[in-house]
């Protein structure tokens, strides 16, 4: 058997193995220049500890923030904090946004997945005969490239799905911060009453340590009986517990409020909160309540892209069942022959015409659809609801605010009676509680309307009062690369 002369060899090598091989090396040479490189990014419990007893209201970037907000700069640092003060500290600390626009973040990045085309592909063969004729050359490479073709618009729909998703996404930044901004309301609302009632009830308890000490000196007198004595002791005993225990309830609020605003209890011990009593009580007697709410809710905007979302969904399953090609163009040398080819394949898929995957597309479009007719139902009767439960505690605020301004009248009337010396002391003090009572009502019921706007304001979402806060989309997810 004669021996294949190496010259031949070389040939055959060179135009059938180098080619295709030195290009498929090429190609992945040039690609690796590009590939991204893994970094590990550990996440440590401590540090992220310290990083939260870091954040600081003063500090430089936090300044920046609040200017690019429309604060001026002549008035900063803030050195008294009120409720919109502190929900800017809260957009601007609190995790739970950083969370929300990370999953934005995430939405936008599917988009171009979404949006990429099908990436041809290389196939390379090698083979070599080893009976081969003498005549022929023993050796066979091949050489091919499948390009695959969408129909049916599949890519353009994927497209749609994935933004109706990335905007769903981007309106849960928005409802977050209104979220966050509930909750420092609430927060602040629980605070203030506090305060009021820690006021109130230090003014009671020197009223009741004035009525044990007149009962006192009545016993040591023998004008009194020793059972009035423990009686009003026993009062002011229950009044100084309601004094320590609001004192000790302080604290609960301070440490509710520094986790609504993601700093730590000590920074917020450290600012000096102001709050405002008041309310605005013409807003919620408004007739288109329930269409206001409806338009304002972004609870029902998201729930509408998932609708919209699940509809392409549905449009994506329907195009499956045009099954995509794939053109393969390839090159062979078999044994001494050149070959020329060109494939086409594509799947089955107009057998079962994706029946089952459609009707799984279809179901859930449904259950979207009742979701956004029962969150819809539900937001009308939340505003409705809402708005009779503040105008029914207005209406009490009114009446007591009648009756505090009653007993205010019938207690100048014991100060004079008291200065002509048409009673005693004891008959004084007594009267001056009555009126620490109603005030005391009056400042539960201003709470409770106070909570009552907070949550008709959380139900419209939208401020009952104009406010500086710009809660728009597009300025939220713009904060986070500022943050």
């Amino acid at each position: 058997m004669q021996e294949l002369p190496k010259t031949l060899f070389k040939n055959y090598f060179s135009q059938a193995l180098l080619g295709p091989t030195l290009l498929s090396i090429l190609s992945l040479a040039l690609t690796a220049c590009n590939f991204v490189q893994y970094q590990p990014k550990p996440i440590s419990i401590g540090v992220n500890a310290s990083r939260i007893e870091k954040r600081d209201p003063n500090s430089n970037e936090f300044l920046q923030y609040l200017i690019i907000n429309g604060y001026n700069a002549n008035h900063l640092p803030i050195k008294e904090w009120d409720a919109e003060d502190l929900t800017y500290v809260a957009l601007f600390f609190h995790s739970s946004l950083d969370v929300a626009r990370a999953e934005w973040h995430s939405a936008e990045d599917i988009i171009g997945t979404a949006g990429a085309k099908p990436v041809p592909t290389i196939n390379t063969t090698a083979a070599n005969r080893t009976r081969a004729n003498i005549a022929k050359s023993p050796y066979a490479f091949g050489f091919s490239i499948d390009i695959p073709i969408e129909t049916a618009n599949k890519r353009d729909i994927r497209l749609e799905n994935a933004q109706h998703l990335s905007l769903a996404a981007k309106l849960k930044i928005a409802q977050t911060a209104w979220e966050l901004r509930n909750q420092v309301a609430l927060s602040l609302n629980e605070y203030e009453f506090n305060q009021q009632q820690n006021l109130l009830i230090t003014t009671e308890q020197a009223q009741r340590a004035e009525i044990v000490a007149i009962y006192q000196k009545r016993v040591d007198l023998g004008e009194a009986s020793k059972v009035e004595l423990s009686t009003a002791n026993l009062l002011l005993q229950s009044t100084n517990a309601a004094l320590q225990s609001n004192e000790q309830n302080r604290l609960v609020l301070i440490s509710n409020i520094a986790k609504n605003l993601g700093l730590s209890m000590q920074r917020v011990e450290s600012m000096k909160i102001i709050t405002h009593n008041n309310t605005q009580l013409p807003f919620y007697l408004k007739p288109d309540l329930e269409s206001s709410a409806v338009f304002n809710r972004l609870d029902l905007r998201i729930a509408l892209e998932k609708y919209a979302a699940a509809e392409s969904k549905l449009k994506l399953e329907i195009a499956k069942q045009y099954p995509n090609i794939i053109i393969s163009p390839g090159y062979a040398y078999e044994l001494g022959d050149k070959v020329w080819s060109l494939g086409l394949s594509s799947l089955l898929s107009l057998l079962n015409k994706n029946k089952v995957a459609i009707s799984e597309a279809t179901q859930l479009r449904e259950v979207e659809a009742a979701q956004v007719d029962a969150l819809q139902s539900k937001i009308i009767a939340d505003a409705s609801m809402a708005s009779a439960k503040a105008e029914k505690v207005h209406q009490e605020l009114v009446n007591q605010q009648s009756v505090v301004q009653k007993q205010q009248q019938h207690t100048q009337k014991m100060f004079n009676r008291l200065a002509a010396g048409e009673i005693d002391r004891l008959e004084m003090t007594f009267a001056q509680l009555e009126l620490n009572a109603s005030e005391k009502n009056l400042a539960f019921l201003h709470y409770q309307l106070k909570l009552a706007e907070i949550e008709l304001e959380n139900t419209l979402q939208k401020p009952l009062a104009q406010t500086t806060i710009n809660l728009d989309v597009e300025a939220l997810s713009l904060k986070s690369i500022m943050h």
